[in-house]
């Protein structure tokens, strides 16, 4: 997939007052991308503010979505208030809904300012190209994660410690890596915030396996994501790379908590994140 044609994943069809289609790309998957529907769902609330950027929003993935079929997103106009909106948005496949999110906006307005200074790392052209990462892997895991990488483009990440993936490495529970969007995009602001929530999706669960040992392309393992909540606190373009701080303070049960802070290369602080995710042992492995 190219940039133009991530815009194009961008540009639901209008049907109906607050009601639109979106559709997903041929890309071999058997489930459609998280990431994806969380940016079509944002794309479709923006659709129905004006003068109103988000600020949060938080959201169930319900049901994995079937990439054969286009979703219908529904969005219900819940308040118009004087300094804030609220959307609830329902993404629908075969009438079913398979995911819900509400998100908020906010009018501009002056206020104090200060965020969390910027992890250390070294700057994204001194890191390895992820796909070194792969000859650290064995097995049907190196044939996945080659397959992940040929798949998710144009998302572009570069690693800064390629020694959680050597087989069987535990290593803390937090990781950081550069991320962007590989190609140029259009200018348009809402577009790119689109395009960070997409990404945001990309390495979360990723972050709690490592403390146990395993990597997503473990095919021993049932992966999915239960929910997710961002923040917006600052523009950024999310064609110029992007430092991708997480960490996973908890697993317990079949489940695991992941925390995110996007940031600038400048330093600021443009986005925080949060996802559960389920991380099962499957029963025939």
């Amino acid at each position: 997939m190219t940039a133009d044609e991530l815009v194009a994943l961008f540009d639901l069809e209008p049907t109906s007052d607050d009601r639109f289609v979106g559709h997903s790309p041929n890309n071999g998957w058997k489930r459609v991308f998280g990431g994806q529907v969380l940016a079509q769902a944002l794309v479709a609330a923006e659709r129905t503010v004006a003068d109103r950027e988000p600020h949060s929003l938080h959201a169930y993935f319900l049901l994995a979505g079937d990439p054969r079929e286009p979703i219908v997103f529904e969005v219900e106009r819940v308040r118009d208030g004087r300094s804030f909106t609220t959307r609830r948005i329902v993404a629908r496949q075969r009438g079913e809904a398979i995911f819900v999110m509400t998100a908020s906006f906010h009018a501009e307005e002056p206020g104090f300012d200060h965020f969390a200074p910027i992890p250390k790392a070294p700057p994204p052209e001194d890191c390895p190209d992820p796909r070194k990462a792969i000859e650290r892997l064995e097995g049907p895991a190196r044939f996945r994660m080659k397959g992940m990488l040929d798949t998710t483009w144009p998302i572009d990440f570069r690693p800064t410690d390629l020694g959680r993936y050597a087989p069987g490495a535990r290593v803390e529970p937090r990781q950081i890596q550069w991320t962007r969007i590989g190609q140029p995009l259009p200018d348009d602001p809402a577009l790119h915030r689109a395009a960070l929530l997409y990404l945001s999706d990309m390495s979360m669960l990723e972050t709690a396996l490592g403390a146990h040992g395993r990597t997503i392309y473990d095919n021993r393992l049932q992966i999915a994501s239960l929910d997710h909540a961002m923040w917006f606190h600052r523009p950024a373009r999310a064609d110029d790379w992007l430092l991708y701080s997480q960490d996973s303070p908890n697993a317990s049960g079949a489940t695991a908590l992941v925390r995110g802070l996007f940031y600038a290369q400048d330093g600021r602080l443009i986005a925080s994140v949060a996802q559960e995710g389920l991380l099962r042992q499957r029963r025939d492995a």
